[in-house]
């Protein structure tokens, strides 16, 4: 058995099938079959069966592709260690955001290729779920999102709390300083995660706890697409501050929940079995100085 293999197994099994499996890999079909035959005549086991056009692991199979995965992670860290001794920083940085964060990065990207100009970044946005997916898949290195979300194999860096804020048509109604029952008949424009708990939770616990139950007329998880609403006077959006430094807002006006404090928190997230590339690790510390954070380990 050698990495090669193993590299080529792991890929059947992502894929289900040989001949997707050995167009990923830029191979011919036949020798990729020949490649797995001899994996299992080596192993003594069987690893995958077929099950009409599709390949699945079989439970060998599954502890094998585990293993596997765990072996070729540390490979490429060992290789992206090893490179990076006596370089610079450069290379590709792969971030995600939710959009509703996206106003940490800019300033900061700037600011970077200021000082590490041989570094390139690839931008990936998606909701809070999506993002520590594609942190687990090795995608990307470094996600920034909003809290709550299941962390248990994620280490983290917390950003500032962020306060809601009510955003409506400069049309609306409503005053530059408001109070939380006044909500309670006014309709409603809220985020919603695509998967899991979120923003939206937290609006309507709110409202619950102030003793109403809120109108919301539409939700979504694009904060453009809620900007958009609230400007043709659909209903009022409550978003998170920080939110509208990424957005025009033209023809909007902002108003202050001045007897409730609706915050939403937010983190810098990495995985914790994963060696960091050195810009990665640098592109990090731009948060900790700022916020004053523990130091990176």
């Amino acid at each position: 058995m050698d990495i090669k293999q193993l590299r080529y197994f792991s890929t059947i099994a992502e894929e289900g099938q040989i001949t997707r499996a050995a167009k990923k890999l830029h191979m011919a079909q036949p020798p990729l079959s020949y490649q797995l035959k001899s994996l299992e005549d080596e192993l003594g086991v069987l690893l995958m069966e077929r099950n009409g056009k599709n390949m699945e692991l079989t439970e060998a199979g599954e502890i094998l592709y585990r293993r596997a995965k765990e072996l070729l992670h540390q490979l490429d860290d060992t290789i992206t260690e090893v490179k990076e001794v006596g370089q610079g920083i450069k290379g590709i940085l792969s971030i995600g955001s939710v959009k509703t964060c996206f106003a940490y990065i800019p300033e900061r990207i700037r600011q970077f290729r200021e000082q590490y100009p041989k570094v390139r970044f690839r931008l990936y946005e998606g909701d809070s779920f999506r993002l520590a997916q594609n942190l687990r898949n090795r995608e990307i290195e470094l996600a920034i999102v909003r809290l709550p979300l299941d962390l248990h194999d994620f280490s983290l860096l917390m950003l500032p709390a962020d306060h809601f804020v009510v955003i409506s048509s400069k049309h609306w109604p409503v005053s530059p300083k408001m109070r939380i029952q006044e909500l309670k008949h006014i309709p409603l424009i809220l985020l919603h995660r695509v998967s899991g708990v979120g923003l939206y939770e937290l609006v309507i616990d709110t409202c619950r706890k102030h003793g109403f139950e809120p109108n919301v007329v539409c939700q979504g998880p694009d904060a453009a697409m809620l900007l958009s609403l609230a400007r043709a006077g659909v209903g009022v959006a409550l978003l998170p501050k920080s939110t509208l430094c990424s957005f025009p807002l033209t023809d909007l006006k902002i108003s202050e929940i001045e007897d409730c404090k609706i915050e939403s928190e937010s983190a810098v997230i990495w995985l914790k079995n994963r060696r960091l590339s050195k810009a990665a690790r640098q592109f990090l510390q731009t948060f900790e100085y700022e916020y004053m954070a523990p130091v990176f380990e």
